[in-house]
This record gives structure tokens, sequence and C-alpha cells, in this order.
């Protein structure tokens, strides 16, 4: 079993956590972790990639073991969360590497791509949504709070931080709930509930309306430089449906999908599936 390392980097005068393993592989993959998580959604997938791979997984700022400055202190924005990962990236001198983006970490992530396609070696997109046919009607509600944020349209966003709302995003549509270990949702909710942390949560729903606005973009670098992408997705998502899974392949007509019948973490359920995707995936394809 391989040695999982917790350690820490400074960013911008910010200290960042992030797990680190199988450093003696030519290969990296850079796990990009969804909201309201951290990389501990990635606990068990670590040690079997690392087998195969160098593999790292940061927090984003307020998230995770990762500081938690205010937002007086620190732009919370998905330009700022890529540009806090790409550093992060240069610090650990990675030249090249696969990107697994779950939820936020597909806006991180692809935004990392359009600036370094070079570095890019392949995707993994578990639930991390590039079209708007990913998108459900739990987005109804964020419509509202993107084009006139104030105290009424802010109430169904404060509603997603509580913990029966964390519980729900880990337990609907699993097989079974007794397979999910409390430990994910209890974790993410002691995150959600530090001081401060729903001004982070608010200022980060608000700037996700840039994400549709940047597909195009992204759709452009799929199409220009073709990246082996594997899409694995919990087919019974009620963030992200499996439509925005089969969109890939509009731009990507080489890339892979499976649905798997499971929820938005599927991890939690389905992780020795994901993890042997990955490592077939990864070990097979070559970078276009």
């Amino acid at each position: 079993m391989a040695t999982i390392y917790y350690r820490n980097i400074p960013i911008d005068g910010v200290k960042v956590f992030y797990r680190e393993a199988g450093t003696q592989h030519a290969q990296t993959i850079i796990l990009l972790h969804g909201f309201p998580s951290s990389s501990h959604m990635f606990r068990n997938l670590l040690p079997t990639l690392a087998e195969h791979f160098h593999v790292v997984a940061p927090d984003y700022p307020g998230y995770g073991y990762s500081e938690c400055p205010s937002v007086e202190q620190f732009t919370y924005t998905f330009d700022h969360l890529e540009e806090i990962i790409e550093k992060v990236v240069s610090a650990l001198k990675l030249p090249f590497f696969s990107i697994y983006v779950q939820d936020y970490g597909a806006p991180v992530g692809f935004r990392l791509a359009v600036k370094h396609p070079e570095m890019i070696e392949g995707i993994i997109s578990q639930n991390g949504n590039a079209y708007q046919e990913g998108f459900t009607s739990f987005w109804d509600a964020a419509r509202p709070f993107w084009s006139n944020r104030n105290a009424e349209t802010e109430k169904p966003i404060r509603n997603l931080l509580t913990q029966e709302s964390t519980i729900w995003q880990y337990t609907h549509g699993v097989r079974q709930k007794d397979h999910i270990s409390p430990d994910a949702w209890t974790l993410d909710q002691l995150g959600l509930n530090r001081p401060g942390n729903a001004e982070i949560q608010l200022a980060l729903f608000e700037d996700y309306r840039t994400n549709p606005e940047s597909y195009p973009q992204w759709h452009e670098y799929f199409r220009r430089y073709q990246p082996p992408l594997l899409a694995v997705w919990g087919k019974n998502d009620p963030i992200f449906g499996p439509d925005g899974a089969e969109a890939f392949k509009q731009d990507l007509p080489q890339s892979e999908v499976d649905l798997l019948d499971t929820g938005h973490f599927a991890l939690e359920e389905d992780g020795d599936v994901i993890a042997q995707h990955i490592i077939r995936f990864l070990t097979t394809r070559k970078p276009a």
C-alpha cells in the first residue's frame, strides 16, 4: 500500500494543504475536488492510484485543511482558485499531468487546461460539468441569485450549506445509503460551519455564473487539442445529469463515457470501479 503524505505549501500568503502519493511514478494526476468537499473525497482513491501514478490532491482555500481567509482578505472566484492551483503545480514542478475533476473541480481544471494545454495529458471528469446539457432542475434556484443577489434570492443557496443538504448530496441516487460513510458529510459540514465560511460559499456560488459563460472557450479547447477524456459519471446525480457526460462527445468524439448506477459523489460507492477505469484509461490512451 502506497504511503500518503499530508503536506502544506504557502501560495500567495495562504497555506494550501495537499495530499500526495506515488512520487516514484512518472505520470501525475491532479485530483480536483468539488463542493462542499475537499481532498478527503479522494482518501480511498489515492492509495490505489498511487500504485501506478504520482497523485496530488489539493484543498482549495476555504476548504478542507487549507486556510480559510475571509472574503475581505481573499477573492473567492473560480479564476482565483485556478490561479492558486496553477501556482501549486508550478511550486511542485509538474510539467505534465492529467486532471480528475468533480463538481467545482471542473471549472478549476478546465480553466487550467485552457491556459496550459501543453501540460494536459488526459482528463477524467467524474460529474464535472462542461455543457448546458448537464444542468438539472437543481440549478433553477441559482438563476435568480445570479441575476439579482439579495436576501431573498440567497435563501435557497444558504439552504445548501445545511447538514441536511450535505447528507442529501452524498446519499441521493446511491444504490444503498449504508454504503456511504458518514465521515464524508461530517467532515464537509465541519468545514461549512466554520466562522465566515458561509460568505465564502455564497461568493463562489455567485461566481459560478461565469462557468457557463466560459463553456464556449472550453469547447474550443476540446476541439482544438482533443485531450483524451474519460467521463465516469454517477448517472443518478441530481445536480449534474448524465446528459452532461454524453455531451463531451460533441467536441471529443473519441471520449469514453461510463455511466455508473450511483449519485453525485460516485467515489463513495464505486471508488474501486472508478479507479480501475482510470488505470486502464491512462495506461492505454496517449495524448493526441
